[in-house]
């Protein structure tokens, strides 16, 4: 049992996947029908818009920083996007990607220019553009709602549909910039880079990392991920609402990098574990109506893991060092 316990605790990975098991069977035991394929699709039609963010934030907090301010970029790469669709109608609708994409990218350099220039605490700058964005959005939107009307079809079909199973097109995006994510991070240089800034910000640049433009460049992915969110958001619910388009949403995907394994103290972190917290919050989001708990609870569910995850990665570096330290006295 210690055996298997250290393993869990070595390999984070592990743990959260347990982790989804075991709350997989206590639900169905509760309740049979959330063991069915109707709720395999609610939870993976409930994960791809967090699993996109989550891959930008990610690499945020690997490089030792936070952006609070993720779901108000997607609420401004939405709102942009629709008013566009709405005052341009014959516009090809897959144009819609790249405004949203560049709204965000936009929006999350000026977060990373903000950092850099005045050497300011991420977190509390992207607390103040958290504000600033979302007033941005009742600003330009006129606090009006982009109908369905102005959505164009075949940005909504890519939620409801594919040659492939019919699994939806929103769900391969998202497993799909998982993947490109993956790629980036493990096996190029500037990926390594953003570890090793993360891992030690003072020595990075002894070592010939550019740390600006690599701080630039994370809050750029994370911009323009959220922008990418915020056009499946449209194709996902058919509008997009100035008041609830991305409220709260930084807090979901927090959770879900955190759950993931990712370090808030910067340089631990791996696609595979974000992934695996995205699927677990999914989980537990789809399993709430269907056990007849209020959806109020889920706030409160989500902060108490999130709390259980701190606890694991204080468990997890402490071990490492006592590891380390050990090592050391006996060589």
């Amino acid at each position: 049992m210690s055996r298997v316990f250290n393993l869990l605790l070595q390999r984070r990975e592990a743990g959260i996947l347990v982790m989804i098991v075991l709350f997989c069977t206590v639900a169905g035991a509760i309740q049979p029908r959330f063991l069915t394929l109707d709720t395999l699709r609610i939870v993976l039609l409930a994960t791809p818009l967090i699993m996109i963010a989550a891959m930008g934030q990610m690499l945020v907090i690997v490089a030792r920083h936070v952006d609070l301010s993720i779901g108000s970029m997607l609420g401004l790469s939405a709102i942009v996007t629709g008013l566009m669709f709405r005052g341009m109608p014959d516009v090809p609708w897959w144009i819609g990607f790249f405004v949203s994409v560049g709204v965000g990218a936009g929006l999350g350099l000026l977060n990373g220019l903000a950092v850099t220039l005045f050497k300011l605490p991420s977190i509390i700058v992207t607390l103040g553009t958290l504000s600033l964005y979302r007033g941005i959005v009742f600003i330009v939107s006129g606090a009006r709602q982009i109908d369905r009307q102005f959505i164009p079809q075949p940005l909504i079909s890519l939620s409801q549909t594919s040659p492939i199973f019919g699994i939806p097109w929103i769900i391969f995006i998202a497993f799909g910039v998982a993947i490109l994510t993956y790629l980036f991070a493990m096996h190029t240089r500037v990926g390594r880079q953003i570890y090793a800034l993360g891992s030690n910000p003072v020595a990075a640049p002894l070592r010939g990392i550019q740390v600006t433009k690599l701080t630039l460049l994370v809050f750029m992915i994370s911009g323009g991920l959220a922008g990418l969110a915020g056009i499946l958001y449209a194709s996902r619910f058919g509008y997009v609402n100035p008041s609830n388009t991305g409220a709260g949403f930084e807090f979901t995907v927090i959770a879900a990098v955190v759950i993931g394994g990712v370090s808030i103290n910067g340089g631990v972190g791996t696609v595979l574990g974000t992934v695996l917290g995205v699927l677990l919050l999914g989980c537990v989001s789809a399993a709430l109506p269907v056990l007849g708990i209020s959806a109020f609870w889920q706030n409160a569910i989500y902060g108490a893991v999130i709390i259980i995850a701190l606890i694991i990665d204080r468990t997890v570096r402490q071990r490492g060092i006592l590891s380390l330290t050990a090592a050391r006295r006996t060589a």
